[in-house]
C-alpha cells in the first residue's frame, strides 16, 4: 500500500503528506522543480507547524521524491500506488495527463483499484484528468479505467503558507499551517475503497461542496487581498480586521451565499453559516499570511470562471446584484505590485489600453454589459472614496 502525490509544495507537504505521514501510509512526491526533488531527497524529512498550537508540531520522516523527468519511476510508483494525490494547482493538471494515463495502461496489466484524488483549489479538476486520460488510452485499458479507476476530488480548507527565514534556515522544507484536519472528498466517485487516512471525510452528496468552497472561501480570499492592498495593508488578518473592508466583505458573504443555497438547494441559513468559518480564518492572527501571496497574479484570479469575476457571474445568473464582488473587482483591476509581472502586465493593460480592455480581454466581460458596467461604476465609488487614483 502507498501513494503518490504529484506536487510538492505547501499543500502537498503541509497537508496531503502530512495527513499520510500520521496515518502511517508510505508515499512519494512527484515534482517538477529538480532543487525541490533533491533538497527533498537529500533531507528525507521536513516540519509541519501547526500555527497557534505548536504542541501539534510534527516532523514528517521518511520523505521521497521523484522528479517527472524520471518516467520510468513515476509511472511504476503509479502502479504500484493505492491513491494518488494531484496537488500541482489547476491550470498544471493537464500537463499531468499522459504520465497517469501510462500508468493506468500499466497499472490495468497488474489489477487492483487506482483512485486519483484532485486537491485544487479548481473548479472541475477530476474532469479535466478524466477526458483527458480517456481520450489519449489505449482501447485495451479503457475497460480498467472505467470499472477500477476513480477520479474524484478534495476540498482544500487548510492554509498552507511559507514559514519565516529563520525557520526556513533549520529546515528549507518546513511549512506552516493551520489548526486544520479535515479532508472532504467526493464518495461517489471513489472506486472501491480508499485507505485509512487520518483526517478523511467522505461526501456522498458532494455536488457543490466544491464550488460552495471556491465562491465562499476564494471569493472572499480574493475581496480582503486587493481592498488591503489599495488601504496598504500587508497581512491578510489585519486588512480582515478593517471595518470599512469588513462592510464588504459581509456584503460579499450575503451575495455569493444566496446564489449558492438556490443552485445547489440547500439552505440558506446552512450557507452563511459557512461563511463564518471563512471570515474567522481570514481574521486568524495565528495564521501569519501576507497580502502579497494572496493577490499574486491577479491576471489569472480576475478571470472569467475565477474567484472574483466567477462568483460576480454566478450571483448574476440568480437574479443577485453582486455590487460587493464588483467593488472587489474593480479593486483587483488596480492591484498593482512592481515585483509581480502579471501584475505589472495588468497595469500595463490598464494604462494603454483601458479599463473595458481590461475587462473584456482579462475578465471575458463585456465592458458595456450589465457586469462591466457595474464594474465601472465601483470603480468611480472607489475614487470618491480616495481609495485608488488614476
Amino acid at each position: 500500500m502507498g501513494c503518490v502525490i504529484f506536487g510538492a509544495g505547501k499543500i502537498a507537504r503541509g497537508f496531503v503528506g502530512h495527513l499520510l505521514y500520521l496515518s502511517g501510509i508510505p508515499f512519494t512526491f512527484v515534482e517538477n522543480a529538480e532543487g525541490l526533488v533533491a533538497l527533498i531527497n537529500e533531507r528525507g524529512s521536513y516540519t509541519v507547524n501547526i500555527l497557534g498550537h505548536s504542541e501539534k508540531n510534527c516532523e514528517v520522516k521518511g520523505a521521497r521524491a521523484l522528479s517527472f523527468a524520471q518516467e520510468e519511476e513515476v509511472v511504476r510508483a503509479i502502479v504500484d500506488a493505492d491513491v494518488v494525490f494531484t496537488a500541482v494547482g489547476g491550470k498544471n493538471l493537464p500537463s499531468l495527463v499522459p504520465i497517469l494515463k501510462k500508468g493506468i495502461e500499466k497499472k490495468a496489466a497488474k489489477g487492483g483499484n487506482l483512485n486519483i484524488v484532485t486537491c485544487e483549489n479548481w473548479k472541475q479538476p477530476a474532469l479535466i484528468l478524466k477526458t483527458g486520460i480517456e481520450a489519449s488510452l489505449r482501447e485495451e485499458a479503457k475497460t480498467y479505467f472505467e470499472k477500477q479507476v476513480g477520479i474524484t476530488e478534495a476540498v482544500i480548507m487548510r492554509s498552507a503558507i511559507e514559514a519565516d527565514e529563520k525557520l526556513l534556515e533549520k529546515d528549507p522544507l518546513t511549512v506552516n499551517v493551520q489548526d486544520f484536519w479535515e479532508l472532504p472528498v467526493d464518495a461517489s466517485r471513489i472506486a472501491g475503497e480508499l485507505p485509512a487516512i487520518t483526517g478523511l471525510k467522505l461526501i456522498p452528496e458532494f455536488t457543490g461542496f466544491l464550488e460552495r468552497k471556491f465562491y465562499t472561501y476564494n471569493a472572499a480570499n480574493g475581496t480582503t487581498s486587493y481592498l488591503g492592498a489599495l488601504l496598504g495593508y500587508e497581512k491578510l488578518a489585519d486588512a480582515a480586521h478593517d471595518e470599512r473592508i469588513v462592510r464588504i466583505l459581509d456584503g460579499v458573504y450575503q451575495e455569493t451565499a444566496r446564489a449558492l443555497s438556490q443552485k445547489h438547494h440547500f439552505p440558506l441559513e446552512e450557507q452563511l453559516a459557512f461563511t463564518l468559518t471563512s471570515k474567522r480564518k481570514l481574521q486568524d492572527y495565528t495564521i501569519v499570511d501576507f497580502i502579497e501571496r494572496n493577490a499574486r497574479d491577479p491576471l489569472r484570479k480576475l478571470g472569467k470562471d475565477d474567484r472574483l469575476v466567477g462568483s460576480a457571474r454566478l450571483v448574476k445568473e440568480y437574479g443577485i446584484e453582486p455590487h460587493n464582488l464588483c467593488i472587489a473587482i474593480a479593486a483587483a483591476i488596480y492591484y498593482e505590485n512592481e515585483g509581480d509581472e502579471f501584475a505589472r502586465e495588468l497595469l500595463r493593460i490598464r494604462k494603454e489600453e483601458g479599463i473595458d480592455v481590461v475587462l473584456e480581454k482579462v475578465c471575458g466581460l463585456d465592458a458595456d454589459g450589465a457586469l462591466g458596467m457595474l464594474i465601472k461604476e465601483k470603480i468611480r465609488l472607489l475614487r470618491e472614496w480616495g481609495w485608488i487614483h488614476g
